[in-house]
This record gives structure tokens, sequence and C-alpha cells, in this order.
């Protein structure tokens, strides 16, 4: 629920036009109360005109903000199709996350909403009822005014700094690392993998008679309720393991785990049905990929800005090497934690529930993979590939080099597989021999070609 509030345009306005009434109704009442009843320094602040003065102040601000309300939407709206467009659909979040466009628009609703409020309560004492001009009330209406104009001022600044693809790539690598922080914890109950990334013989693999579980609502896997799937598997003595990690695409009906019991007694027909319908339950899709508990989703954004960036209709190769830049410090950030599938216990210690992670193969993967295809005939892109290798070697520990040397076979398939100018070969040759040093543990200082291969 947090989550999805987080990445919604409506929720704050909404709240701020419902204080906005609130405040609306009780301030002319304080000032009927009061009356000339304010201190006198506080009434020559306060405003001093007729009725229809009042009016004509209030209907200006009404007025005024409406439009201005109508002027930051549209920008708003404009803003978002252009970062789809120029950059990746999947960064549409990190918009509608933007505090600065909720909070603006929260203002200039909230103070169209309350001068229209206050604005039934002046009265002109034409009729039978005595004329009554809410002084407070309407000072307070030009206070939100001022601080809407200085809100309109500010977001025109900030807009013109988040449509930046620095800033953008900025913002998803800053979640992407919040992300990182909150779901690889340090102590958390993990399998170790093999030098290959591959699983451990320690986690509990189904047996060929296991029960399939499957979910009742395609979609993308955004998330799973860790507690109640440990207690699902508690209360039918069984093993769980949900084959599939969150942002992967599932399809209702078809297997996304597997469960058996954990003595040899097969399940009775009740808890065969209890367990489908607690993975149900438990097992959470959605229309779009999400954070929430996908660690590889700020991957497969600036990864999709770095293929974006290398189409024929952008051709902008800074942009896919700044985005490989931005991916190689989240792959190091990454190769610091472990990886293997997540582990959940019982109060006895007893593995109950096994939940897959991507593991650095499939991350390194998803980072290199489709900017080396579209990339193939920048030098650029590809020295940018070869530099993160380096790096991506440098910052892990041997048994998690095999996937880094294939990902190093490929770029090296990529140069030769193209015919090149014999510097820009023997430069990127180069840099591929000098991922092997850093593999080896030696980081190599030293320049290629008349230019420094170490920034």
């Amino acid at each position: 629920m947090r989550d999805t509030l987080r990445v919604q345009l409506w929720p704050l306005p909404t709240l701020g036009v419902a204080l906005a009434v609130v405040a609306g109704v009780a301030l002319p009442r304080l000032d009927e109360r009061l009356h000339d009843g304010f201190p006198p320094w506080l009434r020559d602040y306060l405003f001093g005109g007729s009725s229809d003065a009042a009016r004509a102040v209030l209907a200006a601000i009404a007025g005024s903000l409406i439009t201005v309300t109508a002027l930051t939407f549209s920008l708003t709206v404009l803003t978002l199709q252009l970062a789809s467009s120029q950059f990746s659909p999947r960064v549409l979040r990190t918009f509608n996350a933007d505090r600065y466009v909720r909070t603006t628009l929260s203002i200039f609703l909230a103070t169209f909403t309350y001068a229209l409020t206050v604005l039934r309560t002046v009265r002109t004492g034409e009729d039978e009822r005595t004329g009554f001009v809410p002084a407070l009330s309407i000072t307070v209406a030009f206070l939100l005014t001022l601080a809407s104009l200085l809100a309109l001022v500010l977001f025109l600044s900030h807009l013109a700094r988040e449509i930046r693809v620095e800033t953008l790539m900025t913002s998803v690598h800053s979640s992407a690392d919040r992300t990182v922080r909150r779901l690889l914890k340090e102590g958390q109950d993990t399998a170790h993998g093999d030098s290959a990334g591959a699983p451990s013989s320690g986690v509990p693999e189904p047996p060929a008679d296991a029960l399939p579980l499957s979910i009742g609502v395609s979609g993308f896997l955004t998330s799973v309720d860790e507690a109640a799937l440990l207690r699902a598997a508690v209360d039918a003595d069984a093993v769980l393991l949900i084959d599939r990690h969150p942002g992967s695409s599932l399809i209702a009906a078809t297997p996304v785990g597997a469960a058996w019991p954990r003595m040899q007694e097969p399940f009775s027909p009740e808890a065969r049905s209890r367990l489908a319908g607690d993975i149900r339950e438990t097992v959470h899709t959605g229309p779009e990929r999400t954070g929430r508990q996908d660690i590889a989703f700020g991957l497969r954004q600036l990864t999709d800005i770095a293929v974006k960036a290398l189409s024929p209709g952008i051709n902008d190769p800074t942009t896919a090497v700044h985005a490989l830049s931005h991916s190689a410090a989240l792959l190091c950030e990454l190769a610091q934690h472990d990886l293997g599938p997540r582990l959940l216990r019982d109060d006895d210690r007893r593995v109950r529930v096994v939940l897959r992670r991507p593991d650095l193969a499939d991350l390194l993967d998803l980072a290199v993979a489709q900017p080396l295809r579209y990339g193939a005939a920048e030098p650029a892109v590809l020295e940018r590939v070869a530099t993160l290798l380096r790096e991506l070697a440098w910052c892990t520990t041997p048994d998690r080099h095999p996937p880094i040397v294939a990902a190093l076979a490929r770029l090296r398939s990529t140069i030769d597989e193209r015919d090149r100018h014999a510097t820009e070969y023997s430069r990127l040759t180069g840099l591929t021999r000098l991922v092997d040093e850093a593999l080896a543990g030696r980081w190599g200082h030293g320049r290629i070609h008349g230019r420094t291969v170490d920034p």
C-alpha cells in the first residue's frame, strides 16, 4: 500500500484539498467569534477592505490558481511523455514518486479550494443578515497565494533539472541502492552458491512428485509475503519453493514453485487445497515491475536508458556510457552481498521456504547483454563494458569470477566479429587484457596507444 501510494499523483493533493476545506470552514468561524478582538498589532496586518473587495480578492486568487494548476499538470504530463519516449517507460515511476511535483500540486489545489470555501462566507449586508468580512481568513488566503507563487518558481527550476538524463539516472541509482540495502541486509539467511552461481547442495530441491503451486492472476511478481508464506509452510508441515524472483512475468495457472511434505507422508486433499490458496494470497502480482522486492529493477531501468540511447533514432552513445557507469556501481554494490536463494526457517531452524533471487550471472547479463548487442559498432560503449568488467572483477572474490569470464569472452567475440580500425581494435583488446589482470588480482596502470586506461 505504501509503495503504491508513493508513486501516485493524487493522494497528497487530495489530502491538501481536504485540509483546505476544513481550514476554509474553521477560520471564518474563528474570525466571526473574535470579530474586533484581534490585538492592535495584528489588526494592522490583516485584510482591511470591504466585502466587495474581499470577494474580488478571493475570486482573483481562485481563478489564477486553477489556471496555474492546469499549467503545472500539463507540464508534468509533458515531462512524463518525454521521459517515456526519450528514456524508457520504466522510469515513469521515478517521476511519479517525485515529492516536489506532488507537493506543488497540493499547494495549488489547497489554495484554490481554500479561497472558494472562504468566498462563500463573505456577506455584503444587503440582505437581512449583517455584513461579514473574514479578515484573518482572507489574509491567510493571501499568504497561501504568495507560497503558491514561490512553489511555482521552484517547481519550474526543479522540472528543468529533473528532465536531464543525468539527474534521472542518479535518481534511479539512488532508488536501486536503497532497495539493495533494504533487501540484502547483512545477516540475512541465504544459501551460498558455487563458483558458477548455482545454488549449493544445502538448498532443498523439490522431489519429482512435488505439488506444483500456481497463482490466480497473471502479471509481474511484485512481492512475496514472507511471514505469511512461512506460517503456511509450518501449518502444513511442508517445504515451499518459490522458483520465480520478483520482477518475473507470471501467468495464471502455471507453476511458480512447488511444495512437498517435510516428512514422508503425502499431503491430504485439505492440505493441498489450503497450500494452493495460501500461495495465491502470499505471492502478489501487478501490472508493472516495482522496486519493492526486485533487486534487478534498477539495473533494468539503466539498461533500458542505455539501449534507448543507442537506437538509430537517438544515437547518443555518451548517455549509454553514463548508464553503464551507474550499472557498474550497482553491480559492485550487489557483489558485496550474498545473492544466493533466501531461506526462511521455522523456530527449530529448519528450512521451510526457499525464495529464488537473481545471482551475479543474471545481473551481469542484464547489465551488459543488450548494450553489447546494440552498441557493437560503437567503440566507446565496448570500452565502457570492458571497464565495467574490470571494475567488477576487482570488487569480487575469485569464486564469483566465472560470470565475469563468460561476459569477457562475449565482449571479445563482439570485438572480433566486426572490421575495425587498427587503433580501435588494439585499444579494445588492450582493455580486455586489463580485465584479465583484474581477475588475477592486479590493477594494471599505464597507457594504451597514448590514452590513459586508469582514470
